[in-house]
């Protein structure tokens, strides 16, 4: 169905996980609705799907598709939701923006494509494509320099902003606050992968957050008072899941009583017996 450009989102939005079942070779369809309901409940503001928490790089187009049809379903009413679209393709990237915009989602997200160096002129083709293929829909730029290679310098998004009239703004996973205060850029919403950054980032349009998808909760209590004692527990509980993510964050959801399973794609691998043991000691030392 065609979608009707949102109001922009601002605040805490978690990024999602993916249920996956057989050893991660399959979605575990099942689980989408109540993960969605447990986030919806947490106080989130809206949810990042299939980006690096979501696994989206490792999941073919196809699943990728019924993977966010999965996630719009129960999150009608309840939660908006941004596609992470990036592909190693500039087609590729542009079909999954087109089916996110056509089944309704609240945005599109795009990281730049790995292993190649891309330079400038690409960067900007590659993203303008994408963008123009989910108009009218919010676009967001998705860096990440340390997964795709390289940055996408701020004057590369000026420049977007030129051919791309629905560009909204931009994730910005990069550390530390030096490496991040460029992206601040007048018109354009600048959501944080790092919480911490909150406190120092005040114009911040909010955070995208891995951390958010397993303690959704302590993550909504950040954004609304980064200086608070949330922030102290964020870190804590960020720096048990970081080695690990995404299989760390599934072991932890299924100790929140969520059905999801500790499955992951390939390459990536589960925690192993000595890790989740520890991992979880280290849960109950923090009573989380």
């Amino acid at each position: 169905m065609p979608s009707v450009p949102p109001t922009r989102i601002r605040g805490a939005l978690a990024a999602a996980i993916t249920p996956l079942r057989d050893d991660g070779a399959a979605l575990d369809e099942a689980a989408f609705a109540p993960y969605v309901a447990f986030l919806a409940d947490g106080g989130i503001d809206g949810v990042l799907a299939l980006g690096t928490t979501g696994e989206g790089i490792l999941l073919s187009a196809t699943e990728r598709r019924r993977a966010l049809e999965l996630f719009l379903a129960p999150a009608r009413g309840r939660l908006p939701i941004v596609a992470h679209c990036g592909a190693q393709t500039t087609a590729e990237t542009a079909a999954l923006a087109a089916h996110a915009a056509e089944q309704g989602a609240a945005g599109v997200a795009v990281i730049a494509p790995p292993y190649y160096a891309f330079d400038e002129r690409e960067q900007l083709e590659h993203l303008a494509v994408a963008a123009s293929a989910c108009a009218p829909l919010p676009f967001y730029v998705y860096e990440f320099a340390a997964r795709s290679g390289y940055a996408i310098a701020p004057a590369t998004v000026e420049r977007l902003r030129e051919r791309a009239p629905n560009l909204a703004g931009l994730k910005v996973s990069d550390t530390p606050l030096a490496a991040v205060e460029p992206y601040l850029l007048e018109g354009l919403d600048l959501f944080v992968g790092s919480e911490a950054l909150l406190w120092e980032l005040p114009a911040a349009a909010g955070t995208v957050s891995g951390l958010g998808a397993v303690f959704p909760e302590v993550v909504a209590d950040v954004v609304r008072d980064p200086s608070g004692p949330a922030l102290e527990r964020a870190a804590a509980l960020r720096a048990l899941l970081a080695r690990r993510f995404p299989a760390a964050a599934k072991v932890v959801l299924a100790r929140r009583g969520l059905p999801v399973r500790p499955d992951v794609r390939a390459p990536l691998r589960p925690l192993a017996a000595d890790e989740r043991a520890t991992l979880e000691q280290a849960l109950d030392a923090l009573g989380a």
